[in-house]
């Protein structure tokens, strides 16, 4: 069985296995306070250019849910695009917390600044906006649901909408080594740590056991270690994070396996092309959306792991292909078989 459901179905890089057993022995005092845990942490702020505060946790769906939760009040909501992951794809856990997703319409993905602005410029013109959900942070995932990228601009203008009504910007960044290493893209990690007052860097589906490394660019919220504790979010045994993210952000580890996903995806799409498909979305990111034949679809099922994504007609349905840092050529080449 060849596995393109996602980009987290392996384990973990070799090099951050070998530095969980390397430093195994070692006894370190726990949550988050190891050596290797301030290490990651200097590394990550000296890779985004910044000074603010960086914080590890497990896993996507709980970063997502604890930093939106610790940055609004009872009676805001976060602003995202209908097809966000928070709003679409995470069974409700930030409405679990007592806060509404706002969805606004969607662009391949992403959120457009102009919409957004007018968003926000008629809930505060409506004399009854007291008794709705205030828009408390806007929420962007970066690369989209859809594997598309925002670009430099899209989000300084984001940043300027938000900033001129004192909500923060939020980056998720599960993926983001794929949507820095992409082609064409003038984004990366400086660039989000000017744009975005948090965002977090991907591990888990980036070479990682598991982790995700939050940043908020300029001091995090008050107490949010004892935030992370009532989510049940505290690891104990923090090296875990730190030792895996120390060796991510060293000699550029996180940014050369990424950039395998992206070569392997640009080998797919070759591929792809090749055999007559068309796709869905025009995606530069490893994140690949093809239309394909029910019929051909059910076959591929019985040789390949792929991810459902939506009907597209009777007859067709938009399935997702996604590399990884641990893709191969001859993963490739064998899947180019099946299709």
């Amino acid at each position: 069985m060849l596995y393109f459901e996602n980009d987290y179905s392996e384990g973990a890089h070799s090099e951050v296995l070998n530095a969980l057993i390397k430093t195994n022995d070692n006894k370190l005092t726990g949550y988050g306070s190891d050596e290797y845990c301030s290490s990651a942490k200097e590394k990550i702020k000296k890779a985004c250019h910044t000074n603010g505060d960086v914080y590890l946790l497990t896993g996507g769906t709980q970063t997502n849910q604890i930093i939106i939760d610790s940055l609004l009040e009872s009676y805001q909501g976060v602003v995202s695009a209908v097809s966000g992951h928070v709003n679409a794809h995470e069974a409700g856990a930030i409405e679990y917390t007592g806060h509404k997703v706002i969805a606004l319409n969607e662009h391949e993905g992403k959120v457009d600044s102009q919409e957004l602005l007018h968003y926000l410029e008629t809930f505060y013109a409506d004399e009854n906006h007291d008794h709705m959900v205030f828009p408390g942070m806007v929420y962007i995932s970066h690369p989209t649901e859809y594997g598309t990228l925002y670009t430099k601009k899209e989000l300084e203008n984001l940043s300027k909408v938000c900033h001129q009504y004192n909500i923060p910007l939020y980056l998720d960044g599960a993926r983001l080594g794929y949507g820095i290493m992409a082609k064409g893209s003038d984004v990366d990690l400086t660039v989000i740590a000017q744009n975005c007052d948090v965002f977090y860097i991907g591990g888990t589906k980036v070479g990682a056991l598991c982790g995700e490394a939050v940043v908020f660019t300029n001091k995090a919220p008050k107490h949010f270690v004892s935030i992370v504790k009532q989510h049940g979010a505290l690891l104990a045994k923090g090296r875990l994070l730190g030792v895996q993210f120390d060796a991510l952000f060293s000699n550029e580890l996180y940014f050369k396996i990424s950039q395998n996903a992206i070569d392997m995806a640009e080998l797919l799409k070759e591929g792809l092309v090749k055999k007559g498909y068309d796709f869905y979305i025009n995606s530069p990111t490893n994140q690949q959306f093809i239309i394909i034949e029910n019929n051909k679809m059910e076959e591929l099922r019985k040789e390949v792991r792929f991810s459902f994504w939506e009907k597209y007609d009777d007859a067709h349905t938009v399935i997702r292909l996604a590399t990884s840092w641990a893709t191969t050529k001859e993963d490739i080449e064998n899947l180019m078989k099946y299709l």
